[in-house]
């Protein structure tokens, strides 16, 4: 059996890192109005991700001071 060297992991946020070093000039006008569409629906997703963990915690919240009480 032949080991293959795994390759390491990115950790969270090196994908933003990446993109945010991108040289845009290399892009044409419809591609960065693509992009900046791409990026909206990011920005959404990552919000409405946002909205839940805060829901959660407020639940959780919620139900730890009731019980402290």
């Amino acid at each position: 059996m032949i080991d293959e060297v795994a390759e390491p992991r990115s950790s969270r946020g090196d994908a933003l890192r990446i993109l945010m070093l991108e040289d845009l000039e290399l892009y044409g006008h419809v591609e960065l109005e693509e992009r900046i569409d791409q990026l909206k629906s990011e920005i959404a997703r990552t919000e409405a991700q946002l909205q839940r963990k805060n829901a959660g915690r407020a639940a959780a919240d919620a139900f730890f001071s009731i019980r402290g009480e």
